[in-house]
């Protein structure tokens, strides 16, 4: 038998720096299954174990490592799918190390379980042998559901729903379902095949999707209620914030979400075979430092940048993105320019970016996210040059739903103001979840919502309340 206490965490096989830098190839590799079921041994089964309470949707943790750990990947898979929808993408995208690993019992004297590959592995090996068997469906309750946007937390909640016996239909408001997952992720993090598959089980268990239905605009809210008992809106958060200095007008400057959309969505990451319209900055800079900062600088470099900077007003240790996604980044040569602040952009004679005047910072005391504050030092102003910047600084509420909705209240910031609880919002039969309530979270965050909305709508279902 094996000794738990003396097995380490098993590595994660990754593509090379030098390699992976130049491809839109996915970073990690995976576990071969018998990686897998050592790493699996790790765990001890507790009885009451807290990494289930770190987990936003409750998966089973034990529940599924325990048939992985016997060669049993069937029954592995079988359970992750009893409480999720997107076990490949959660696998792959999640942050485990600050949820269900962070409270595995072993992280206290050592390493944690590597719950979130494990689980990638028992994803993975699903898809790998067909078509997963569905499970028994309950009888039809003949109520209707609409879900507004498709994205992890209209995924949860269409996923919920259908195996509750209702008939659910999702509106996606691009060409491919998906959501963020789809267009705000780049391929080498989460590719759109693993997302298309868990969409198609979704189809395959009877959920509709419509495509280039733009709600609030080819319909209203209003109008889909006429035809459903309950809607559900998980909208994202997906307009753009900027920074409002001068010169942020010029050719060349991209804010996040329009240059990830036009990378993943058409397909940029192919040309030549697809020459999308984006520009392929040669000296880039990205300004910001959460996940999505990484994930365009990341891009960036793929698309054949020479040099790709990081430019953020606070420290290293203030960076909002995973560790290993700074980690994987400064690998493939991303530079982190950190203490710098931009406060105006120059162009050329024909209105392209060309520099970028910044300043120095220093950090004082704690603002209202509980970060020290960056101040800038003063006669600190330098030039950096540049032929392409992109601004990841955040994103903010879309008012197309909102504006199209008497009665769908909002706070000041524009979100949806809904019962977190249960996705309740103020208009009757309408529930909403994800980043258009709680502003740009994380896919789990999204996904534990919609769980919740879906309960709360299943219970108004059945009884009305």
């Amino acid at each position: 038998m094996t000794d738990k206490k003396k097995v380490p965490r098993q590595p994660m096989p990754e593509q090379a720096p030098e390699q992976r830098r130049r491809n839109f190839e996915e970073v990690p590799l995976g576990y071969t299954a018998d990686t897998a079921l050592l790493e699996a041994s790790r765990c001890i089964q507790c009885k009451n174990p807290a990494c289930v309470a770190g987990c936003p949707v409750g998966i089973d943790i034990p529940g599924f490592i325990r048939p992985l750990r016997d060669g049993d990947f069937a029954g592995a898979i079988s359970k992750l799918k009893e409480k999720t929808a997107l076990p490949a993408v959660c696998g792959r995208v999640c942050p485990q190390e600050t949820q269900c690993e962070e409270r595995c019992v072993l992280a206290k004297t050592g390493e944690a379980v590597a719950i979130g590959r494990l689980e990638r592995f028992a994803a993975d090996w699903g898809r790998t042998q067909g078509e997963s068997q569905l499970p028994q469906l309950p009888p039809k309750t003949g109520k209707r559901v609409g879900v507004v946007g498709s994205g992890p937390a209209g995924l949860t909640v269409a996923g919920d729903l259908i195996l509750l016996g209702h008939d659910v239909t999702v509106y996606e408001a691009f060409h491919k379902a998906g959501g963020v997952l789809v267009y705000g992720i780049p391929e080498f993090r989460l590719p759109k095949a693993i997302v298309q598959n868990e969409v198609d089980y979704l189809a395959r268990l009877g959920v509709k999707f419509e495509v280039n239905a733009v709600i609030g605009r080819t319909e209203t809210v209003d109008e889909l209620l006429e035809r459903h008992d309950a809607l559900f809106l998980a909208v994202g958060a997906g307009l753009p914030s900027f920074l409002n200095v001068p010169g942020e007008n010029l050719i060349g400057i991209y804010s996040a979400n329009e240059y990830l959309t036009r990378s993943n969505l058409m397909k940029a990451y192919l040309f030549p075979q697809y020459d999308t319209p984006i520009v392929r900055g040669k000296n880039v800079v990205v300004l910001g430092a959460g996940n999505v900062a990484m994930d365009a600088a990341r891009t960036a470099m793929r698309l054949g940048a020479d040099t790709v900077r990081i430019v953020y007003r606070r420290s290293r240790e203030e960076m909002p993105a995973r560790a290993e996604e700074i980690h994987h980044g400064e690998e493939e040569g991303i530079e982190l320019h950190l203490l710098t602040a931009p406060v105006r952009f120059m162009g050329d004679e024909k209105g392209r970016v060309k520099t970028i005047e910044c300043l120095r910072m220093e950090l004082g005391e704690p603002d209202d996210s509980g970060r020290r504050r960056p101040v800038p030092v003063k006669d600190s102003n330098f030039i950096i040059d540049t032929d392409m910047v992109v601004i990841a600084v955040g994103a903010n509420a879309n008012p197309l739903i909102t504006s199209t909705t008497p009665g769908l209240k909002t706070n000041k910031w524009g979100y949806i103001i809904a019962d977190p609880e249960t996705g309740k919002t103020l208009k009757p039969r309408v529930w909403a979840g994800g980043d258009i309530v709680t502003g740009a979270a994380t896919v789990i965050l999204a996904m534990g919502a919609g769980r919740l909305a879906a309960d709360s709508i299943h219970k108004f279902l059945q009884t009305g309340w």
